[in-house]
């Protein structure tokens, strides 16, 4: 009884003060549909491949927005790779290196429905490890830049939240 009286009292506090998700802000900024254009880099193909993909699904999944035409779009989202690195973090004990870090710098410019455009830029990273004295495979690899954008593209919905929720408090 005592467990369902604090639960009660729980969700009449979070809901009593206002709370709201990032992502309802994030929203508000953003709009309920998107189109997403992602610049595909000439050096490597298959990395904006990668970063177009965990674009789609931060919308649908973090943004709760749709994925429409250009035409259809409350906004439009462009992103383009700034920059891809590899950085070694452990080595063993004879100086092999066996985890790296990964980070993916992403810059974005995204054009709202009044054509405002803002830009922003978002960095993400990811820690993996590897066998001593081998290289990085391609699933290591693309795994770690999956991963990498995909933390990039929570500071993005981050800083578009905060964005919404200034927006919202200038109204």
């Amino acid at each position: 009884m005592k467990q369902l009286f604090l639960g009660l009292l729980i969700i009449a506090f979070i809901s009593g003060c206002g709370y709201k998700p990032s992502s309802y802000y994030a929203k508000s900024a953003l709009g309920d549909k998107i189109y997403a254009e992602v610049t595909i880099s000439r050096q490597d193909p298959r990395n904006s491949v990668l970063i177009k993909d965990a674009v789609n699904e931060a919308i649908v999944s973090r943004f709760s927005g749709k994925l429409v035409s250009k035409e259809q779009a409350d906004s439009v989202l462009h992103v383009r790779i700034q920059s891809i690195s590899f950085s070694p973090t452990v080595y063993d004990t004879y100086g092999y290196v066996i985890a790296y870090k990964t980070t993916v710098v992403l810059a974005m410019n995204y054009e709202n429905a009044a054509k405002k455009v803002e830009k922003l830029t978002a960095t993400g990273e990811y820690d993996f490890s590897i066998e001593a004295n081998s290289v990085i495979s391609d699933t290591n690899r693309f795994e770690a830049i999956r991963y990498a954008a995909s933390d990039a593209l929570d500071e993005f919905v981050s800083k578009i939240a905060i964005k919404g929720l200034r927006n919202g408090n200038n109204n």
